[in-house]
């Protein structure tokens, strides 16, 4: 197969009848790593979910078992690293993808199978919440071949894991299994491979039933309270508080209580 065909599906979108959706990295013949045409696609297949009225959470996963090894040193990092605006343009680029899904309206779920390191570790790390299979293997691993991670290590991962064990990943470009990651907090659950799509099913079954409109709601005050001092975040949370508890969803869900009925909720 040429590599020009090797290039075309490199991103794939499907949406389940519950409202998940799955955006799946289709270059298994280099483990899934990120070529130019992977991450304008991919850019592309997030603002499609964020913007499709049937999707309720959103899936990350690899084809054939393995998430992402990263970028393709061939066809991304060795012709950047000759022309630092080139280098600086395709920090920015990947850097605006992950950051539109970690504030993607919807919850976002990294499915991770095999190899997730350097960028696939950064767009893990850019998801709300992510599950391993336990043959899963996980770290920065920039620093294994002199590079630096531009799309989330330092600003995401010291909060999600802290100080110490982030630079014990960064420094050392460990690799983690999935059973590790859990216990590192970088992993919500781990399972066996055969029992990895259940797994996803469940995990998602509690985040697709809440109101739309709620979930982006929470989800803006935890991300922007990473940041804020204490009395920001109380002006806030304050004031999340009294624009969710005035939506219509809201209203419905409280009706819902008192009805002894399932909510009905219409996103707003």
């Amino acid at each position: 197969m040429s590599e020009v065909n090797q290039e075309k599906d490199v991103i794939q979108y499907e949406v389940a009848d519950n409202g998940i959706a799955t955006i799946w990295l289709n270059r298994p013949h280099v483990r899934n790593c990120v070529s130019p045409q992977l991450l304008k696609d991919l850019e592309a297949a997030v603002d499609r979910a964020a913007e499709d009225n049937r999707v309720l959470a959103v899936v990350f996963r690899g084809r054939e078992n393995t998430f992402c090894a990263g970028a393709d040193l061939g066809q991304l990092v060795g012709p950047v690293l000759q022309e630092t605006s080139t280098s600086l343009q395709l920090a920015i680029d990947s850097a605006r993808t992950y950051d539109k899904i970690f504030n993607m309206k919807k919850p976002t779920i990294a499915a991770v199978d095999g190899y997730a390191v350097a960028g696939g570790f950064e767009l893990m790390i850019s998801c709300d919440f992510a599950l391993a299979t336990e043959e899963a293997k996980v770290g920065d691993f920039h620093i294994r071949r002199a590079l630096f991670g531009g799309a989330g290590p330092i600003y995401r991962l010291p909060r999600m894991i802290g100080m110490r064990k982030s630079k014990e990943l960064m420094l050392t470009g460990k690799l983690l299994t999935g059973k590790e990651c859990v216990e590192w907090g970088l992993m919500s659950a781990c399972a066996p491979r055969a029992e990895f799509d259940q797994l996803i099913q469940d995990f998602c079954a509690p985040l697709i039933d809440k109101s739309p409109f709620c979930m982006w709601m929470t989800k803006m005050a935890v991300n922007r309270g990473l940041d804020a001092d204490t009395n920001s975040l109380i002006t806030l949370e304050t004031m999340t508080c009294n624009v969710v508890h005035h939506s219509e969803d809201a209203k419905e869900g409280v009706r819902a209580f008192l009805e002894k009925r399932q909510p009905k909720w219409i996103g707003k």
